[in-house]
């Protein structure tokens, strides 16, 4: 399953700076949902202070996340199932002063 992603507002700073991802998810017997993409996350793609990124099984207050332009909360947050080329996006509405 592809997925293309992307963070934004200093998200992406957890990731070495890169702000879009194209990810190849490896084939499971369960269905892909928001819940195990983080864990794949984690795992795969954060290079540093999962913290800031992580809390629990999910993301930390303050981060927006997307499922193809929409809120995943209107979608199920962690619950949702993936599609083939959905679209994840994680904005950060933390700032530091």
């Amino acid at each position: 399953m592809r997925i293309p992603g992307s963070c934004r507002g200093g998200a992406e700073l957890l990731f070495d700076g890169v702000k879009k991802h194209q990810v190849t998810l490896p084939g499971q017997e369960e269905p892909w949902d928001i819940r195990s993409l983080l864990v794949w996350i984690k795992k795969n793609l954060l290079k540093e202070r999962p913290e800031l990124f992580i809390q629990g099984d999910s993301v930390r207050p303050g981060i927006l996340v997307l499922v193809n332009d929409a809120d995943w909360e209107l979608l199920g947050e962690l619950d949702y199932q993936l599609q083939d080329q959905d679209s994840v996006l994680f904005i950060s509405t933390l700032h530091g002063g």
